[in-house]
């Protein structure tokens, strides 16, 4: 089977959209990790799409005819989240009019999906890293131990190893959960599951609704492709529901999509190559613009400077093994052959690259650098 249909056939039986190289990635971890009972943290913005993938991990693991029970930890009230969990007895406190099982007991022999796991309460962490470690817990009121067989996934936008250094989430549950770790990538730095995802949500507009739909505009599409989509996969699905029902079977047009895009914000022309967001002043939008493109070109000089300096160590590494000891060492910094940083950079990323036969996670890894740079570099340096 070639390689393009056998992603299809996948994605297709597991419902996830995409044509990228990050999306094939991420299944082929996917394919790899599910057969295991091994527990799983999802990263990623909100509106990634962190359920499809865990989803799709139960769905391919051995335990697919066993419940799989998601929880949104941020969403249920910190004084019932650990009842919720773990269950409660008749009369352990004030409401609890009879005995509860809670989702760990439901989903025995399955899978729990424990979404926004960075709102968990501490004292209820402590639980949790009890399950994880031995599969026990204690309904609430109960002295009587009990165990479960559940795998946990847990999925999270926020930075846990950021919070463990502030204390507001434990640092042995933190390592416990990211046994494996899954980072789904925005949705601007995969234009190309834009359209598929278009499509896909408005064949599923249509159908629900048995409506008819005439397209968008080219210059409309062009517009919804350029977008940033700070929501994500959700806001492109929240977009389309919206736009198919008010375009009533008309072309829907670049100014239809501008009004309807939550975010969207049209630059305005000025003097100056920076583009100005609407409803700020000029002097105050440039001073926000030039301090965020300070930020991140602060990140990638930092990228920048570990590299050169991991490659100065592996040189005068290898200098210091190829030379006996006590020979002197001739000539003067002039023999030495100077190189551009963009040349040296181009050449430490195709080894990187050839090495790991084209692997981007792998060699991102190696250059320590993030894989959002990598891709960058990859298509400015033209080594697509």
């Amino acid at each position: 089977m070639p390689l393009l249909d056998k992603y299809r056939k996948i994605q297709e039986e597991l419902g996830i959209i995409g044509q990228s190289e990050q999306i094939r990635e991420l299944i082929d971890m996917v394919l790899s990790i599910a057969p295991t009972n091994i527990s799983v943290l999802i990263t990623g913005e909100s509106g990634v799409g962190k359920e499809i993938f865990a989803k799709a991990i139960h769905q391919l693991s051995p335990r697919r005819n066993k419940p799989m029970i998601s929880v949104n930890c941020g969403a249920i009230p910190e004084g019932l989240l650990e009842s919720e969990l773990f269950g409660h007895e008749r009369g352990a406190f004030t409401g609890a009019i009879a005995t509860k099982k809670g989702y760990f007991e439901l989903a025995d022999g399955g899978t729990i999906f424990l979404d926004e796991i960075g709102e968990m309460p501490l004292p209820v962490q402590v639980k949790l890293l009890r399950v994880l470690e031995n599969g026990e817990f204690m309904r609430i009121g109960s002295g009587e131990l009990r165990k479960v067989d559940v795998r946990i996934i847990a999925a999270t936008n926020r930075n846990l190893e950021e919070m463990v250094q502030r204390g507001q989430f434990r640092k042995d549950l933190y390592y416990r959960l990211k046994a494996v770790s899954l980072h789904i990538p925005p949705l601007r730095e995969r234009k190309e599951d834009i359209p598929l995802l278009l499509n896909h949500f408005v064949e599923e507009v249509t159908t629900r609704n048995k409506i008819e739909f005439a397209g968008f505009t080219p210059d409309a599409l062009e517009l919804l492709y350029n977008y940033a989509w700070p929501g994500n996969v959700r806001e492109l699905k929240n977009f389309v529901e919206t736009i198919v029902v008010l375009a009533r079977g008309q072309v829907v047009t670049r100014k239809m999509v501008e009004e309807h895009l939550q975010h969207y914000e049209e630059p305005v022309e000025v003097h100056t190559a920076l583009p100005i967001p609407l409803g700020k002043p000029v002097d105050q939008a440039e001073r926000e613009l030039i301090y965020k493109a300070l930020v991140s070109l602060g990140v990638e000089m930092r990228e920048m400077k570990q590299i050169l300096l991991d490659l100065a160590n592996k040189i005068n590494g290898s200098l210091q093994r190829s030379i006996p000891s006590g020979t002197p060492i001739s000539g003067t910094a002039d023999d030495i052959e100077i190189k551009p940083i963009d040349e040296m950079e181009r050449e430490m990323i195709e080894k990187a690259l050839e090495k790991f036969r084209g692997n981007r996670r792998k060699a991102a890894r190696a250059l320590n650098i993030s894989e959002r740079t990598l891709y960058r570099k990859i298509k400015e340096y033209g080594l697509v």
